[in-house]
């Protein structure tokens, strides 16, 4: 048996295909409707729904961030792309994923 199973415990995903697929239709959709300016509350809820669906090692996995929450930096990281002529968009990737770590946490 290898390390994965040596106290016992699983890592696995419980989220369902067609749920998956309705989730991003709705994040599509309501991203197109508001013209771009809900795109953070449609990657909060997408994002939200896999990571509540993951147990790593037994634990399952939590994500507490809020579109609020990340409306904020999106505006922070708009300006800043805006004042470097498109430079900074290199690093909002990297500043998103940071962010999304940070409101992720194990329970149980």
């Amino acid at each position: 048996m290898g390390p994965e199973r040596k106290f016992g415990r699983s890592s696995f995903f419980d989220g369902g295909l067609l749920a998956l697929i309705g989730w991003t239709i709705l994040g599509f959709l309501v991203t197109v409707l508001s013209f771009g300016i809900l795109y953070p509350w449609s990657l909060v809820m997408v994002y939200g729904w896999k990571i509540n669906h993951t147990v790593i090692d037994g634990h399952r996995m939590r994500f507490t961030g809020s579109a609020f929450g990340l409306f904020g930096n999106w505006i922070k990281w708009l300006f800043l792309i805006i004042i470097t002529i498109g430079i900074y968009s290199f690093w909002v990737g990297i500043k998103l994923e940071v962010w999304k770590a940070k409101q992720t946490t194990l329970i149980n």
